[in-house]
């Protein structure tokens, strides 16, 4: 295989104080690699990086490099390994001024200062701390030798990987990912010796398992990569490896018309199982397209880590890419033993989808009465149940046919007990929309069977018909409800139940329609057995969706905007993306920052009312700032309450504006707590209806500067 490779990513950090000369000449190229048996594939690229990172702040930390931090890592499925660029020999000598007890402390302590630094009284100095004149030891501190800091830089960085699960091998007491068996550490041409893992250092390692022969030996750490593609057939380079594989793809996918059907997550995996891929082309039966193609595509993409070729119309081919690590003159006994392998495993799917068919979703919903959902609520039989009653809720507030949105739901879950399922629960929706087609069931039915699982993760798409989001929220929402009102509420980083996930796939397909999320929990929570659940259950998971809201928008709006428009407590969601434009907008306006302001200044005003606030007196007014506020109040009410009544935030907001120079004459004109209690309540009052006018479409007091 012919591929233009890319240079691997390099990392820099900015110098901190400028390089000088004599420096430069004494840096050279710093090279770490620990060679190892086949390392974990989703692992490695992390690994690498981790562990190249670490090693470059460590010699960072020792003031070892020359300028700005530079350092390229490596990984490949038998090694890990860092290039530093401009590390030095040594250190450079340190003056030190170790600071001690100011001059008017009593002797004894001064002595004993002196002590510990090995020095007579009579050797300390008088500087000035910042606070006071103080006895201090100035000396030099020699520079340590690079050989003598590495070895404990270098453990150090093999101890702080992520490694969830460490191994122990032959009569080692030493840990790792996998068992090491090898390691270079090179600076320059010079062979620092360290040891790590219990190994000694060398300049020698192996390079790939069949295609390379005896040791590579490098002459200098710079020699590295180039020297182990040439003479040991692996590309070190993560990145390099990624970036050809990809290539190759693409150039045998165009020979044939045709695009890769493959994911980022699939590409790194390959790329971390192969040192020197070569990419082939193979291919299976035509018969095997009959079954649908998302099962063979999962076949092959994570069964075989395949990657399956699609033509012109998104339709698979019997024709797909495969990676090898290896690189023969005659491939053609590689290409068939995985044709042969994948024979087998399409078979197998076949074989399930045939099965499948001899019975009707229908037929299998007894079925799910053996299927345990939880044991504190029962089987997916009683869900299903459930979900029935949910499902036509919502089509009901949603304007669609109930009696559709139940069936759908009644079927939503019967694809659980079938073969293919079983063998690939990924499948689940998918294999049930495939098999109402074939029951007969309507569109529009089987395309909601698979649509209630959407979303599945962050971005995925949501469900396309009002049926499917029906059926979609009945499902999440059961979800949530059931288990938070058993008390598996979710914990730090444990979610066994995914209930954040549900929560936000919730809240991202209630922002598109007009429902209220504390009607759908109560009749949700109404649909279990009475007295199942906790009674707080409705409350608490309306707290929790709208913490999982400011989740949803953080990436999208500043922290402040979102902050501001969920301090209303939002109850319907689908105006939640207008208001929060409308507060961008209005933050860019030169009055927002002193209404904001006022705003915060008038609800601590509010905090302070005795009593209960209600109508203003115009009577009661005595102050011309205080009428004018009125009247610029009253003047303003109905031009925002038509700007609300109409969704448009920004022009309700931006009407705002017209009332702050009377809201600035008011505070700097006006006693609100007046001694008199009745005015004291009506200017109260007065601010009351300010504030709601300021509030109308978000807390502007939480808006920063």
């Amino acid at each position: 295989m012919q591929a233009a490779f890319e240079s691997p990513s390099i990392v820099q950090k900015q110098p901190a104080h400028p390089i000088s000369l004599k420096a430069i000449k004494m840096s050279q190229t710093l090279l770490i690699e620990l060679f190892t048996e086949e390392l974990p594939p989703k692992a490695l690229n992390q690994l690498g990086n981790h562990l190249a990172q670490s090693i470059a702040e460590g010699l960072e930390k020792a003031q070892l490099i020359d300028g700005a931090t530079e350092y390229t890592a490596y990984a490949s499925p038998r090694r890990l390994a860092v290039q530093v660029a401009r590390v030095k020999s040594e250190q450079a000598d340190q003056h030190i001024v170790k600071k001690g007890p100011a001059v008017t402390a009593n002797e004894k302590a001064i002595e004993g200062f002196a002590r510990s630094c090995g020095v007579e009284k009579s050797s300390l100095h008088i500087v000035h701390d910042g606070k006071q004149d103080v006895y201090a030891h100035e000396f030099t501190q020699k520079g340590q030798k690079l050989a003598a800091l590495l070895g404990d830089i270098v453990n150090a960085a093999v101890k702080k990987l992520p490694i969830p699960k460490v191994m122990r091998w032959g009569s080692s007491t030493h840990t790792f990912v996998r068992p090491v068996h090898g390691l270079v550490a090179m600076h320059g041409a010079e062979v620092l010796p360290i040891n790590v893992l219990g190994l000694d250092s060398r300049n020698c390692t192996l390079g790939h398992r069949f295609l390379s022969h005896g040791e590579i030996t490098f002459a200098k750490a710079d020699d590295y990569a180039a020297q182990l593609a040439e003479e040991g057939k692996v590309i070190a380079s993560f990145a390099e490896r990624k970036n050809a594989i990809r290539t190759a793809l693409d150039e045998q996918a165009a020979r044939l018309n045709a695009t890769v059907a493959a994911d980022e997550a699939l590409l790194d995996e390959v790329t971390a199982l192969v040192e020197y891929p070569v990419v082939l082309q193979a291919a299976f039966e035509e018969h095997f397209l009959a079954v649908p193609q998302e099962c063979l595509i999962l076949t092959m993409q994570q069964n075989q880590k395949y990657f399956p070729l699609l033509n012109q119309n998104g339709k698979l081919m019997n024709r797909f890419l495969l990676v090898s690590n290896l690189q023969t003159k005659d491939p053609s006994h590689i290409i068939q033993g995985n044709e042969r392998v994948l024979r087998a495993r399409l078979s197998d799917a076949e074989f399930f989808y045939k099965q499948d068919q001899k019975a009707t979703l229908e037929s299998r919903l007894p079925k799910l009465a053996n299927v345990v959902y939880h044991n504190k609520i029962g089987s997916q039989a009683e869900r299903v149940e459930r979900l029935q009653t949910i499902a036509a809720y919502i089509a009901g507030c949603l304007n669609a046919d109930k009696a559709v949105a139940e069936r759908a739901a009644r079927l939503a879950k019967a694809d659980l007990v079938t073969e293919m399922v079983g063998e690939f629960p990924e499948l689940q929706g998918t294999m049930g929309k495939y098999y109402a087609q074939l029951d007969g069931e309507t569109p529009e039915i089987a395309a909601a069977v698979e649509q209630h699982y959407r979303p599945r993760f962050a971005g995925d798409a949501l469900p396309e018909s009002t049926i499917g989001t029906a059926v979609a929220l009945a499902d999440k929402l059961e979800t949530l409800v059931g288990i938070w009102g058993i008390g598996l509420i979710p914990t730090g980083d444990k979610d066994p139940y995914a209930l954040r996930r549900s929560a936000l796939g919730v809240l991202r397909m209630l922002m598109n329609h007009d429902l209220s999320i504390r009607e759908l929990l109560t009749f949700v929570f109404d649909s279990f057995p009475k007295g199942l659940l906790a009674e707080k259950t409705v409350a608490e998971v309306a707290d929790f969706m709208q913490a999982r809201l400011a989740v949803l928008l953080q990436n999208d709006y500043p922290q402040d905007v979102v902050a501001a428009v969920l301090a209303q407590r939002p109850d319907r969601v689908n105006n939640l993306t207008a208001k929060l434009q409308a507060v961008v907008q209005f933050k860019q306006l030169p009055e927002s920052a002193a209404l904001a302001a006022a705003n915060k200044r008038v609800q601590n005003l509010l905090k302070k009312s005795e009593g209960a606030l209600g109508n203003v007196d115009a009577a009661l007014q005595q102050q011309d700032e205080e009428k004018a506020l009125f009247a610029a109040v009253q003047d303003l009410q109905p031009k925002v309450q038509a700007a609300l009544d109409a969704q448009d935030f920004a022009a309700a907001l931006s009407a705002l504006a017209a009332v702050k120079p009377q809201v600035d004459a008011f505070f700097d004109g006006v006693m609100v707590m007046a001694a008199d209690a009745a005015v004291k309540q009506n200017r109260l009052n007065l601010l009351n209806v300010l504030s709601n006018l300021l509030n109308a479409v978000a807390d502007i007091a939480l808006l920063a500067e």
